[in-house]
């Protein structure tokens, strides 16, 4: 037990990206009632705390994680209460994409902060991933309340998570369609996120691996 502690306290990015994994694949067992949507979206904001917490982050934006933080938590589980409440999705959505986009930054940051990559560090490139996933899924959410009839049908917050991952890894399924501009333009964004994402690490992988000419 107390190896296993020491394990997850020394790769605080493993335990949130093994914690963001474990969620998709629970969220279609519990989707279908208010406690277990609830549960999953607390759970998934302390794992985030956590994780935040492991990184080294300063005061200042320790603070700034708290204030994103705390009303993300409450309104996950009242959007967990209440799914089509259009205004309590989109409050939500504008506290948990800053506060998901802010932890995304940490662990970016925690990458880059020495010239060695830790193990730990190799997990947090991956959670760091999700975690924009998560993010932009929001964002999608926010999009449908606002502009009705953007996507293809009205889409579930899980669907938007699926379109979010197909987006970022750029993939794109075609199977959940953004119709309107305001939505598309949205998707273009993440396009281009998960390619700028994607050749971050690999140069910052690749310039710790081979010394720099000068």
């Amino acid at each position: 037990m107390t190896n296993a502690f020491n394990a997850m306290r020394n790769h605080p990015s493993a335990v949130l990206l093994v914690g963001q994994l474990v969620a998709v694949l629970a969220y279609p067992f519990l989707d279908g009632s208010t406690a277990g949507r609830a549960g999953i979206g607390v759970l998934q904001l302390l794992l985030l705390v956590v994780a935040v917490a492991a990184v080294r982050l300063t005061p200042a934006l320790s603070w700034v994680a708290i204030l994103f933080g705390a009303p993300a938590t409450v309104f996950a589980v009242w959007e967990a209460v209440a799914p089509n409440e259009g205004w309590v999705v989109l409050v939500s959505a504008l506290f948990h994409v800053p506060f998901y986009l802010f932890v995304s930054y940490a662990m970016i940051r925690y990458l880059f902060h020495d010239d060695v990559v830790t193990r730990d560090e190799l997990y947090a490139t991956g959670a760091a991933f999700t975690v924009v996933a998560w993010a932009f899924a929001y964002l999608y959410a926010a999009v449908q309340v606002i502009w009705p009839g953007s996507f293809d049908t009205q889409r579930t917050w899980f669907e938007l998570l699926y379109l979010s991952f197909t987006t970022l890894t750029s993939l794109g399924l075609s199977d959940i369609v953004p119709v309107q501009p305001h939505s598309r333009s949205v998707v273009m964004v993440e396009q281009v996120a998960g390619v700028f994402y994607v050749a971050l690490v690999v140069a910052r992988l690749v310039g710790l691996a081979r010394p720099v000419s000068r």
